[in-house]
């Protein structure tokens, strides 16, 4: 087992400042910074394939709300449903923690298929390129995380160990858990999402509007939650029952991983292959926008 000298220590505050009641976190600084650079990247795609980049703004609520409820709901039902069924109100208190990517998953899914409906997209096309915006998200989430150091690594003898000083504060002192290096599975999903992201957006700045219909979508999830299934390997169980629960050794979060690779695995066999939709569609308005613009000037001056 490596040594304690040869580990890295994490003894990082998961606070960045106090000010007054406000406290300012860095698990929602990474948290909202997904979606403030997800913005950049989805208005670069949409004006790239002519569609306005007024639609961004309009996906990005979509997508918030998705994303908060689906993973506070995931979390909820997934890890402690006895609990939280019998305390429907301690759903509501999001600060306390507890957010599930599982979850959030399903929640994007169903925030997208609106957007989608509403506004006359085509659901595929809409998940193609906001999977590029997830994988950007998804890895800072994993660095909120670190910050937290939350969903540790289990023991590990490799060079690059972390000692979570913070997590053993909580639990090594109640007897539960001993102090020694660890797997830094934050890092290794954070590292993860970056290379998942450059591979994605590198297909897609090959073909853009001719990109395959469910090309995208269907890599980002099966890549996604194959690392997922197995990366879950080194870490320790986040619940206790997973420890004994009947699908042991395998947990909660594996077990919901694999319904989602068998869908990615589905959408990447149909990629691209209904001849009457083959790349999807969405609203080509960037052009008319345009137009519109020198129009309006054109009264004005009048």
């Amino acid at each position: 087992m490596t040594s304690f000298l040869a580990a890295i220590t994490w003894d990082v505050s998961p606070i960045i400042a106090e000010i007054g009641p406000l406290t300012l976190r860095w698990y929602g600084l990474f948290f909202m910074s997904g979606f403030v650079i997800g913005t950049f990247i989805l208005t670069h795609i949409y004006k790239s394939e002519g569609v306005s980049p007024r639609w961004v703004d309009n996906i990005t609520v979509y997508m918030l709300a998705g994303t908060i409820l689906g993973a506070r709901l995931g979390h909820c039902l997934f890890y402690d449903p006895d609990y939280y069924l019998s305390h429907p109100l301690d759903i509501l208190k999001i600060w306390e923690g507890g957010l599930a990517s599982h979850g959030a998953t399903i929640g994007i899914l169903l925030a997208t298929w609106l957007f989608a409906r509403n506004n006359k997209f085509d659901y595929l096309w809409v998940l193609d390129r906001i999977v590029l915006v997830v994988a950007v998200g998804g890895g800072l989430i994993r660095l909120g995380n670190l910050m937290n150091s939350e969903i540790i690594g289990k023991p590990t003898d490799v060079s690059w160990a972390f000692l979570f000083v913070n997590y053993n504060k909580i639990h090594h002192t109640t007897g539960m858990i001993p102090f020694e290096p660890r797997h830094p599975t934050q890092l290794y999903e954070a590292l993860f999402c970056a290379v998942l992201f450059a591979g994605l957006y590198g297909l897609w700045n090959r073909y853009k509007e001719r990109t395959p219909r469910g090309l995208i979508f269907g890599l980002f999830v099966v890549l996604l939650f194959t690392q997922r299934f197995l990366g879950e390997f080194l870490k320790e169980n986040q619940e206790a029952f997973e420890s004994t629960w009947v699908f042991a050794p395998l947990n909660q979060g594996q077990m919901l991983s694999i319904p989602l690779i068998l869908v990615g695995i589905w959408v990447l066999l149909r990629a691209g292959k209904d001849p009457e939709n083959p790349y999807g569609y969405a609203p080509r308005d960037l052009g008319k926008e345009d137009e519109d613009k020198v129009v309006a000037r054109v009264t004005v001056r009048k």
